[in-house]
């Protein structure tokens, strides 16, 4: 699998090799690193029609900036280390701000703050126009030797990215103004579970190869919302406020199933949590813990 033996790398030759070797979603979304120092990147997303959560206002998918956070908080920790290492997400928390300005590109500047023997700590920030007004904060935990595999060095098993950033259309379906839940395929399972097939468009880790943290934390989220909406029979989908991931297993190539419970409902605030599984229900993949705010119902006189 290895082209070469894991060599620590100059700081010249990691960045580049980061920038060429990332994700198979990072390459396929468009995500760019612009500038990278040690243990710190600054990332770049463009706006595409298909990150669109709700096309009524096109602002969008909250699982778009997860996803972006995610890699991008990746990257740095990357350029902290020297390249030998396997990284992987064990948590991520995510801190909406505020929504993103439809038709602006989105960026992120992401910075390790530590290192210790197995574990990285990195935080970052998600805006458009100022670092001052942010979008979403981030923080993480990596797991530093996760596995066996190198991206920046060992061969991948498959011809890499060819897929396309274009979401069926889906009138009928139960995502006909979100594009990019339709781009990501997913649909209902059965006993209120929402199912997300595996594709090569959501790889992460093209060696192993396993599903994109972003990807399972934008499945988990799009769960939650679905789930809360149709539990609580509201007319409009709840906003995000803050969201918290659990990474406890590799997401392989296989189909993911998710269902959400309500821990808490007030009158303008839903506590939630979800878990994300594969083959067996008892070893989640995932597990997410989060805040909604119900949207105000026309006509009432709550703040």
């Amino acid at each position: 699998m290895s082209e070469a033996p894991n060599k620590p790398l100059p700081f010249e030759e990691l960045a580049k090799a980061i920038v060429a070797r990332r994700s198979d979603y990072g390459h396929i979304s468009g995500l760019q690193m612009d500038r990278a120092e040690p243990g710190e990147a600054w990332s770049s997303l463009p706006y595409r029609p298909v990150f669109v959560g709700d096309t009524e206002t096109g602002v969008l998918h909250g699982g778009v900036v997860t996803a972006m956070l995610d890699e991008s908080c990746g990257m740095a920790v990357q350029l902290a280390l020297d390249g030998t290492r396997a990284i992987a997400t064990l948590d991520l928390r995510i801190d909406y701000q505020k929504p993103a300005t439809p038709g602006l590109a989105i960026r992120a500047h992401s910075v390790c703050t530590r290192v210790t023997r197995s574990i990285a700590f990195v935080r970052s920030t998600a805006y458009q126009e100022s670092e001052d007004d942010p979008v979403a904060t981030a923080t993480g935990c990596f797991m530093i030797g996760a596995n066996r595999t190198n991206m920046l060095s060992d061969r991948r098993t498959n011809p890499g990215p060819n897929s396309t950033l274009e979401a069926p259309d889906d009138v009928n379906g139960i995502f006909p103004h979100s594009p990019f839940a339709r781009w990501l395929g997913i649909r209902d399972g059965d006993d209120g579970t929402l199912v997300m097939p595996f594709s090569p468009k959501i790889i992460g880790n093209p060696i192993l190869p396993a599903i994109h943290g972003g990807m399972t934390g934008a499945f988990l989220e799009t769960t939650a919302i679905v789930g809360v909406t149709r539990e609580l029979g509201a007319a409009a989908p709840p906003k995000p406020i803050g969201l918290t991931i659990n990474y406890l297993r590799s997401g392989r190539a296989l189909d993911s199933f998710a269902k959400v419970s309500i821990v808490k409902q007030g009158r303008r605030i839903v506590a939630f949590e979800a878990q994300a599984w594969q083959d067996d229900p008892t070893k989640p993949i995932a597990s997410a813990f989060g805040h909604f705010m119900l949207r105000r119902t026309p006509g009432s006189d709550e703040e």
